[in-house]
């Protein structure tokens, strides 16, 4: 166990725009105050971009210019994309956590998913969001249990949660169980109710939090884009904001080490200790000593579901 900075990268992207985002997260990894960091955690969706129709407009109702961007824009898995987000953390030297649109090559599906490379520039793992919430289910489909990992590093396990994922208490037990001590959530979750779940997953998985949101103000939509009046709602009690943020850094007993910030762009940074998630758990350890395997088991299914499933032998009909 070692000491390492983490650094949460709130920031803007620029909406369904893959390459014009891709090098603001190029930009950004260069910043002095970003490449210091051992960890880099960017907000969910963020390249291209969240599809914020789905919050501003009637299911539906003229969306499909929307959704022929987004699938234009989606990054393949691996691609040229992710070729350039690692060549980034290459060059910065990090661990690098970043949410995407992702589409296959074939079909019409999108997923909400986040992607780890390692300081060498290797993708190392992705994970696709379990469910995506209310108007979320127009626009991406489900995951499945084939990317529900953590990673090891030299400063201890990494892994996390999307979103309201966060709220699945099944599915956070077996990310426990697989020994996270940084928990990472990327989201686009609002407000104080929001910081109480990351103080709260801390203390009950004695491990540090990182969450991390975007920051997008209404000015900073495209001027060109396509019914640009039309495709947020405003909010009046927030009417400069699309997405305000509320990026926080949570240690091991629920204390906030950086955050919440919210209305700006910005880079919490914390130095985190590790040993101290094992000092946490000598109190409470939710798979191990405070946990009874003799009352409770939790079955998980981690085999991909593709599509089609194709097997040796299989000779097609006349």
């Amino acid at each position: 166990m070692a000491t390492l900075t983490v650094a949460a990268v709130q920031a803007s992207y620029i909406l369904m725009d893959r390459e014009a985002t891709v090098s603001k997260v190029e930009r950004l990894l260069a910043s002095p105050e970003v490449r210091a960091a051992d960890l880099v955690v960017f907000p969910e969706a963020f390249v291209p971009g969240t599809p914020i129709w789905i919050d501003g407009t009637p299911i539906w109702d003229g969306d499909e210019t929307w959704f022929e961007m987004l699938a234009d824009q989606a990054v393949e898995v691996p691609g040229e994309t992710t070729r350039r987000l690692g060549a980034a953390a290459r060059e910065a030297g990090v661990y690098l956590v970043i949410g995407i649109d992702e589409r296959e090559p074939n079909g019409g599906t999108i997923f909400n998913t986040l992607l780890y490379f390692d300081p060498g520039g290797t993708l190392i793992g992705k994970h696709r969001k379990l469910v995506p919430t209310g108007s979320e289910r127009t626009v991406w489909g489900m995951g499945d249990g084939s990317t529900l990992q953590t990673y090891g590093t030299p400063f201890g396990r990494i892994g996390g949660l999307i979103c309201w994922e966060n709220y699945m208490p099944l599915a956070r037990f077996f990310l426990y169980s697989q020994g996270v001590d940084i928990w990472l959530a990327p989201t686009l979750a609002r407000g104080d109710g929001w910081i109480a779940t990351m103080r709260h997953i801390a203390r009950e998985g004695r491990c540090f939090v990182v969450g991390v949101n975007p920051a997008v103000r209404v000015d900073q939509l495209p001027a060109g884009f396509p019914d640009r009046d039309r495709v947020w709602r405003i909010d009046p009690d927030d009417p400069e904001w699309v997405e305000p943020g509320n990026s926080v850094i949570v240690g091991t007993n629920g204390e906030i080490l950086a955050g919440p910030s919210r209305h700006e762009e910005s880079v919490l940074v914390a130095t985190l200790d590790l040993a101290k998630v094992r000092s946490a758990r000598r109190m409470f350890d939710p798979v191990g000593h405070y946990h009874r395997p003799d009352v409770f088991r939790l079955a998980v299914d981690t085999a991909p579901r593709p599509a089609v499933t194709t097997f040796a032998g299989f000779t097609e009909l006349p």
